[in-house]
């Protein structure tokens, strides 16, 4: 029998398994076939979790995308470690790794696991409420080669959870650790500490962590995270492969710290959405030093003016495909014959909203 398809769901590839028992056995066999563990939105996750994880054909696994699972907890995670027993280490497959064994049984479970999480590059824990500090703590010292990780939308995670991230995981390259805002006038299926307002627990101290520990990020996602300041934001000018960054929301920005972004010369996509205190002077520093910039929005931002354009359109007109003004009131070039004389070829695709497409005949 030949595998023709990597590309089954994984509930349509379960489904294969009870077929027959030669296709069983054809199915384990193939690897690339047990890359992936997708739980995303599913009941019990944490038991579907631990239970994969024991199986022998996800030893490699790769991905595990858990983004608003159900029943997920730090105690799923824990499970890696064992709490029962006394500490030891034991080789396995050349390696030595720490572990605490009560028995037998719990012995080869625990390896399996540990040995199936060595590969892991991709995890998202997007909606996970009930992951704290100790669960990140847990899952990234059994993940070193872990690349992608995200945890959108956390209400416990702290600083303290980024230390265990660098310390543990030093490959990453794509990093999302967006907040959110509260909505206290309507339900929520979450327990929710109710004086705050934003929900992940990171300072500046925690983001001068990833900014001094993951010098090859690539995508840095910090949406609705509003606490920070130019003190950590202008570290992010330590990165020089960033290519996408997300700082909507981020109303302590300066011109200044902005300034320092700037000095990320590979920098292809920024979002700056109601950025309050940033002006001219700081989309100018953008334009000027992010010259391969393809994306960037400006939306709400009232202290930009069409000055900040000129500067675009000197710098960024040959690769920019995308300019977002809504709400930008200093701005006043929104129309289409207006925008020709600064970007080339424009068509506009919402009021403020700018796509400019380069290379395009302006006869069109």
């Amino acid at each position: 029998m030949k595998i023709v398809s990597t590309r089954l769901p994984q509930r349509d590839l379960i489904s294969l398994l009870l077929v027959s028992p030669c296709l069983h056995h054809t199915l384990v066999s193939y690897p690339p076939l047990w890359l992936v563990l997708d739980f995303h939105e599913m009941s019990n996750a944490g038991d579907r979790l631990v239970a994969a994880l024991s199986l022998e054909r996800y030893r490699q696994v790769k991905q595990i995308n858990l983004e608003f699972a159900q029943d997920i907890e730090d105690k799923h995670l824990e499970v890696l470690k064992n709490k029962l027993g006394r500490p030891m280490k034991m080789k396995y497959e050349g390696d030595m790794i720490p572990l605490t064994c009560p028995n037998v049984d719990g012995k080869r479970t625990l390896l399996k696991c540990l040995n199936c999480l060595q590969n892991l590059e991709y995890l998202n824990l997007n909606g996970c409420q009930k992951i704290s500090d100790k669960g990140i703590e847990t899952i990234t010292m059994a993940c070193p080669a872990l690349k992608v990780f995200s945890i959108y939308w956390n209400i416990r995670v702290t600083d303290v959870g980024v230390a265990h991230l660098v310390k543990n995981c030093k490959h990453i390259v794509d990093l999302n650790m967006s907040g959110c805002k509260l909505r206290p006038n309507g339900p929520t299926n979450f327990d929710f500490q109710r004086s705050e307002f934003t929900c992940i627990k990171i300072t500046d101290k925690g983001l001068q962590q990833i900014l001094l520990n993951c010098s090859s990020l690539r995508s840095l996602n910090l949406y609705a995270l509003s606490s920070f300041t130019d003190v950590a934001y202008k570290m992010i000018s330590l990165l020089p492969n960033l290519r996408f960054l997300d700082l909507c929301g981020a109303q302590n920005l300066s011109d200044q710290g902005l300034s320092c972004i700037a000095k990320c010369k590979n920098l292809a996509s920024l979002n700056l959405t109601w950025c309050v205190c940033v002006t001219d002077k700081g989309v100018i520093a953008i334009a000027e030093g992010c010259t391969s910039l393809e994306f960037l929005s400006l939306f709400g931002i009232i202290g930009v003016t069409d000055k900040c354009l000129e500067a675009l359109s000197r710098s960024c007109s040959n690769t920019m495909t995308t300019l977002d003004v809504n709400g930008c009131v200093g701005v006043k070039l929104f129309g289409e014959d207006c925008m020709l004389q600064f970007l080339g070829c424009v068509r506009v695709a919402d009021e403020g909203a700018i796509a400019v497409a380069p290379g395009a005949d302006e006869s069109q």
